[in-house]
């Protein structure tokens, strides 16, 4: 099984005709440095947005700059601690400057493996900081520009999981934010009125370096070899035995954005192989 982390082709990335795909509009995507959120930032700006990635990993995050440049995309990419408010609000306020903000992706993630009754709680503030708080701030903060924008329309997607579904063991706070980032989505919708829609994005295991740098800790904490790991545990109950592709979670994000998916309002798409709902 073939479990490195793909490279991203033009041909490969979803394109759609939307009005509002267009350079006069920003769209900020969270965790660009590497995996869901790189491909998703390459994805926006193959789509005409201007697109603003935010990451803390400043090497990775301009390689995805680079990337989506060299597809011919505009990108702009900030070093950004998401763990600290200074950062995103100076981050939201450089984006504003390149056009009007109307798209948020928060796809900013990190993974710890333990069992609740071991789980640090330094790596549990710093997970749900990061995983919940820093989305629920973007938004804050973006909102108003979606409001004050040409037609008052906007969307916010949050990467979501099976997890937000589902809770396996020695996940507990990447569960806890998964399923608040649903919770996020749907009080967004709520208070959106359908003009500010926002939605999750739900798969079970792409090739990520976050998916892929978790294998030898869940090995080792179930006393299993990593191969074991990929087969019986991550795809165990998926009907289709091979890891989703960033880019193809990428164009989830892009079609919820879309026109296409306005009355995606504060749903959930659920592409997990049949994680879920099968077994």
């Amino acid at each position: 099984m073939d479990i490195r982390e793909p490279q991203i082709k033009k041909d490969q990335i979803l394109i759609l005709t939307d009005e509002n795909f267009s350079a006069d509009n920003v769209c900020v995507v969270s965790g660009a440095g590497t995996g869901i959120g790189r491909a998703t930032a390459i994805a926006a700006a193959a789509n005409n947005l201007m697109t603003v990635g935010l990451d803390i990993n400043e090497k990775e995050g301009k390689r995805t700059q680079k990337m989506a440049r060299d597809m011919g995309g505009q990108m702009v990419f900030m070093k950004t601690d998401l763990t600290k408010d200074q950062e995103i609000e100076n981050a939201v306020k450089e984006a504003a400057k390149l056009g009007s903000i109307k798209y948020l992706a928060n796809i900013a993630g990190i993974q710890y493996i333990d069992s609740v009754e071991n789980f640090p709680m330094e790596k549990y503030d710093l997970m749900l900081r990061l995983m919940l708080r820093a989305p629920f701030y973007l938004s804050k903060l973006t909102i108003p520009y979606m409001k004050k924008s040409k037609d008052g329309v906007g969307a916010i997607a949050n990467m979501g999981s099976v997890h937000g579904h589902m809770c396996t063991k020695l996940k507990p706070a990447y569960n806890i934010t998964k399923f608040g980032l649903r919770a996020l989505a749907q009080s967004i919708s709520a208070e959106g009125e359908g003009k500010i829609r926002a939605f999750t994005v739900s798969t079970g295991f792409v090739r990520t370096p976050l998916a892929l740098n978790q294998i030898p800790a869940q090995a080792q904490q179930r006393g299993i070899t990593p191969e074991e790991v990929i087969r019986d545990v991550m795809m165990e109950r998926s009907r289709i035995k091979e890891m989703m592709s960033p880019v193809d979670v990428a164009n989830l994000f892009i079609y919820g954005f879309s026109r296409y998916a306005k009355y995606l309002v504060g749903g959930d798409l659920l592409f997990d192989g049949g994680m879920v709902l099968t077994y």
